[in-house]
């Protein structure tokens, strides 16, 4: 299989992206439980891993993360022996390869994709175990994604804290961009899927070597994004077609001062994906003293907790399951190590 990652940020119109992927029958693009991001960490925890236990034991608990998703992986069932022969070598990445391989294979698809975008913090082992794994990095107007994740249950919340994260990541992407044949790397700006899905689709179903199908427009109205979107308050666009004109709404949601602190921080990168800045010019951006980080760390904990205790309780309950779980695997390994 040709694995697809889509690398970049969260509230790009990932999900979306992901939608439209999915309705190709060649591919299967299921909610991401974010296996490396969440397990990674963990993995030193479980000794060797050729151990045959402990191995084992990484296997069942990616399948389980997987199993608790908020949007459940519908028709997979994931057998644990099966998933473990699926594997090349005892690690991580390849449980995570074994793991989407099943769920093709359920879905009667040629290949994958994982919606992970915090992929990008991974490359090195995906790189190392995966046979030329291809990447479309989905890039959106940090001010705008911004504005989306100073509402969002999930990330930061202080427009410094977001554009020290944003632009960090896009420079992560633009690296990965320029170190690997161009045939394995796709760049996709958001504001031009929404403009024109239809040219969009073409170009990312000529980059994987597919066949265009109008089907990836009708991706609001699959049973995958109803499932989406009753899963959280974030996905709830998924079911309505592209919003053509969600561009550029940092210009009326966010202050003057408040734009003035995401170019100084992440103007660099606005820069190198073409985006004008609206205030700040080059060499005139903002100096934050260690006191005003410390206001604006203070600042981004209270809106973190306040949005917190907005969240409904069926979509706390969804989220709890998987953070249970990590819970869990810690308390464990943690335990091992000190035996």
């Amino acid at each position: 299989m040709m694995p697809i990652f889509m690398i970049g940020t969260q509230r790009s119109g990932s999900n979306l992206l992901r939608l439209m992927i999915n309705q190709l029958p060649e591919i299967a693009a299921p909610h991401p439980p974010h296996i490396l991001q969440r397990m990674m960490p963990l993995v030193p925890g479980y000794g060797d891993l050729i151990d045959d236990e402990n191995f084992l034991q990484l296997v069942e608990d990616v399948c389980r993360l997987v199993e608790l998703n908020p949007v459940p992986w519908e028709g997979v069932t994931l057998d644990r022996r099966d998933v473990a022969r699926r594997c090349r070598e005892r690690s991580l990445a390849a449980v995570h390869g074994a793991v989407y391989d099943a769920c093709a294979d359920a879905k009667g698809a040629k290949t994958w994709c994982c919606k992970s975008l915090a992929n990008i913090n991974y490359t090195a082992q995906i790189e190392a175990y995966f046979k030329g794994p291809r990447y479309i990095y989905l890039y959106r107007d940090g001010r705008d994604v911004a504005v989306s994740f100073h509402k969002a249950v999930v990330g930061e919340k202080h427009f410094y804290h977001i554009a020290k994260d944003w632009a960090a990541t896009q420079e992560l992407a633009l690296r990965l961009r320029r170190e690997i044949a161009p045939s394995r790397f796709l760049s996709v700006a958001y504001e031009a899927l929404i403009e024109d899905p239809g040219k969009a689709a073409r170009e990312i179903c000529g980059f994987l070597g597919l066949a265009y199908s109008e089907s990836m427009l009708d991706y609001h109205n699959t049973e995958e994004a109803k499932r989406a979107a009753s899963s959280s308050d974030l996905w709830q666009n998924v079911t309505s077609p592209v919003m053509t004109s969600n561009s550029k709404k940092y210009l009326s949601a966010m202050t003057g001062e408040d734009i003035r602190i995401f170019e100084s921080v992440a103007g660099p990168q606005l820069d190198a994906l073409g985006y004008e800045r609206a205030s700040v010019k080059t060499g005139e951006q903002l100096r934050f003293p260690d006191a005003v980080i410390a206001g604006f760390d203070a600042e981004n904990r209270r809106l973190k907790e306040k949005i917190l205790k907005s969240v409904a309780p069926e979509d706390r309950e969804r989220r709890d399951r998987q953070a249970s779980l990590i819970e869990n695997i810690k308390r464990r390994t943690a335990a091992a190590v000190t035996i």
